[in-house]
């Protein structure tokens, strides 16, 4: 049983993610990560789940290492990654780069293949067995060999300077460069030479790839530069899988295609479009179907009023199913491709995972909600507003420390603006802590490991979980509201909703907070500088002075696109920027950063810090030099909540600052 009030408890808490489903559909394979005995990483092994729920969830991999990214070969045999060592590798062989693993339907897993740069990526064409990697190499030198006598040269010569003639030039955490992922494929495991579809990419290849079942065709995004200031949209690019050659098969001005998968006779894919954002739109997604022999794109579901991801196809290639976010949820979705009709499968919670059993006859996904984290469930796909059943898996907490219920507002403008409020076990009035969502066009419906309300909730804190404007799940309108202008609706819903919460009779409407990470951060900030009503702030990774932002950024078209060009155009730029409205904050402040964060870059934390300092607002600076946006490690994560709930007991409950051990 989870312990909320023990950090130890909460971090010890096997985490369930990934889902793959056997041939034959009699086997599920999940990934669990349990804490290292160290207590300074989070470990995946791969489990297998009965899809029938009866029996208990067994263990099929041990490592010193983490094992992920399970996936059956037609004969049944899973293919895996992992970094873990190779017990025959010979002495100077590369040790430290993820791996392919297989593991047999009986017997021990061995390394199949382990490349200079680590393997990426693995799927499988369902039919031929035929094997797709992503993995890395230097530009202008061949994959292999080539590529390894580069990597070892820079090593021992010292250098890590990166030259780059594009943009961009980092994502999230990462410096893209001076290796780049390239394509590659195989006929089938035990393989040696594979063959390389994409040489020298120069980083320009998506994340999203599939493969064909009949293991002719790859098909991979490819990110063409429009311009500098625009930066790049994503065309589908069709290669043959024998390396003869490839071609585009979808590329729509202004627009780009994310997540294609196949069709089972392999003449098809279902994709999603989006059209690229704009100062005056935000993007805006659909389903599509492209026919492989002609590139035709036919729109589907035009009507569908949400923005649906990750489709997977049927058996019989007679429907589609996705996810969408929707009022606080993220249901599974079934579109029935002669009709058009679209039925919401799951009535409640957040999937992820989808994947559809071989006959057709289940759905198999994860599902996790506000007040229970992913565990994976066996979904009807002929029946509506179901709750799936749950299969057993490692991970399930038993209870939360608290009850969960939904608050709605009506706005000026007349929309509803809706949250979650979790209230503690408690029979006096609780403090209350306002909490923002990042993202923004994201929305509260399911389990954070991260951001976990029950860690608050067990020390006697209720907190609202509000989907302001910008948030999915209410139309696009919705989301247009407070697209560039993030200090108007989105701030004003806010306000709206924790009025409407402090009415409740549970909650104790003098000690309020709030908190957010990313864009909750910028909220965090904006809130800062509108109102004193709050006794404390907490800000994460957040924006603060968008001039600035908009150049050091990891993606700083797609900030352009939105905000404008800051020298050009500067009006909403100004209009939204925290940072030259300092001088109005007089709550106490906990800023948080971490220097590796590309996403919101460290500057942001230090300049928001130092602007507050100078300015005499009470604050102070939890900084990470080796964390990034998120804060991944046991032991950090720990060291972030213990400083929050410090710093709010100071504040909110009127305590002593009582400065966490380690820190």
């Amino acid at each position: 049983m989870t312990d909320f009030a023990s950090l130890d408890s909460y971090n010890a808490t096997p985490r369930v993610s990934s889902l793959a489903v056997s041939p034959d559909g009699t086997r599920l394979v999940t990934v669990v990560s349990s804490l290292a005995a160290d207590g300074k990483t989070w470990q995946g092994a791969l489990w297998e789940i009965d899809p029938l729920g009866a029996a208990p969830a067994r263990r099929l991999t041990r490592s010193s290492k983490s094992d992920s990214s399970p996936v059956f070969t037609p004969d049944g045999a899973l293919l895996f990654l992992s970094s873990r060592p190779d017990p025959t590798a010979k002495p100077g062989d590369a040790t430290d780069k993820t791996a392919l693993w297989q593991l047999p339907v009986s017997g021990e897993a061995a390394e199949v293949f382990r490349p200079g740069g680590g393997v990426g990526q693995v799927l499988v064409a369902r039919d031929a067995g035929t094997v797709l990697l992503s993995a890395s190499a230097h530009r202008l030198v061949d994959f292999g060999a080539a590529d390894d006598v580069k990597r070892k040269a820079r090593e021992d010569s010292g250098v890590t300077a990166i030259l780059h003639e594009s943009y961009p030039i980092r994502h999230w955490d990462a410096d893209l460069g001076p290796a780049h992922p390239r394509l590659l494929t195989a006929p089938a495991v035990p393989f040696d030479e594979p063959v390389e579809l994409t040489p020298d990419a120069d980083g320009r290849i998506a994340e999203d790839v599939a493969i064909s079942p009949d293991g002719q065709w790859v098909l991979y995004g490819e990110e063409v530069e429009v311009s500098a200031s625009y930066g790049r949209h994503t065309v589908l690019r069709l290669a043959a899988a024998d390396g003869s050659g490839s071609r585009v098969l979808a590329d729509v001005e202004h627009h780009s295609f994310y997540q294609p998968t196949f069709t089972p006779d392999s003449s098809a894919v279902i994709a999603v479009q989006a059209r690229d954002s704009t100062q005056s739109s935000p993007t805006r997604h659909w389903l599509v179907r492209i026919d492989i022999a002609t590139g035709a794109v036919e729109q589907l579901a035009p009507s569908f009023a949400e923005e649906p991801e990750f489709p997977v196809v049927s058996p019989d290639g007679g429907s589609v199913f996705f996810i969408s976010s929707h009022l606080g949820h993220q249901p599974v979705w079934k579109l029935d491709l002669a009709s058009g009709e679209i039925i919401k499968l799951t009535v409640s919670g957040a999937y992820t995972d989808v994947r559809v059993a071989p006959d057709g006859s289940a759905v198999y996904a994860l599902r996790s909600s506000v007040d229970h984290p992913p565990q994976p469930v066996r979904i009807d796909p002929a029946v509506a507003d179901q709750d799936p059943v749950r299969l057993l898996a490692p991970g399930a907490v038993t209870s939360v420390p608290g009850t969960l219920s939904e608050l709605s507002v009506k706005v000026s403008d007349g929309r509803t603006v809706r949250a979650w409020l979790v209230l503690p076990e408690s029979d006096a009035p609780a403090p209350l802590l306002l909490w923002v969502h990042g993202g923004p066009v994201m929305s509260w419906n399911g389990w954070s490991w991260r951001w976990n309300p029950w860690l608050m909730a067990a020390r006697g804190y209720a907190v609202l979980l509000p989907d302001p404007a910008l948030s999915t799940g209410y139309g696009p309108d919705f989301i247009e509201t407070g697209w560039g202008r993030w200090g108007g609706a989105p701030y004003t819903d806010l306000m709206a909703i924790t009025d409407a919460a402090v009415e409740h009779p549970a909650i104790d409407s003098s000690r309020t907070a709030a908190m957010g990470g990313s864009f909750g951060g910028y909220m965090a900030n904006w809130i800062a500088t509108q109102t004193s009503r709050f006794k404390a702030i907490v800000t994460h990774a957040s924006l603060w002075n968008l001039d600035a932002f908009t150049g050091t950024t990891d993606e700083s078209f797609y900030w352009i696109r939105e905000m404008g060009d800051p020298i050009a155009r500067p009006e909403q730029v100004l209009a939204n920027s925290p940072h030259l409205r300092v001088a109005d904050i007089k709550t106490p402040m906990l800023v948080i950063h971490g220097d590796k964060d590309y996403r919101v870059p460290i500057g942001e934390g230090q300049r928001l810090y130092f602007d507050l300092v100078r300015h005499g607002v009470p604050a102070k600076f939890l900084y990470y030099p080796t964390e990034n946006h998120w804060i991944l490690t046991p032991g950090n994560a720990k060291v972030w909540y213990e400083t929050v709930f410090a710093f709010l007991a100071e504040h909110v409950l009127d305590q002593g600052w009582e400065r966490p051990e380690l820190l």
